[in-house]
């Protein structure tokens, strides 16, 4: 159980890491256009 809840921690903070790298991606784009 404990590492499963550590495997959980860990992909919420990867999920959280790719979503702020999407978003940079998506703001550096914009601005690039623009």
């Amino acid at each position: 159980m404990s590492e499963h809840v550590e495997g959980a921690g860990f992909g919420g903070g990867f999920a959280l890491l790719v979503v702020l790298f999407i978003l940079l991606i998506i703001v550096g784009s914009a601005y690039v256009g623009y």
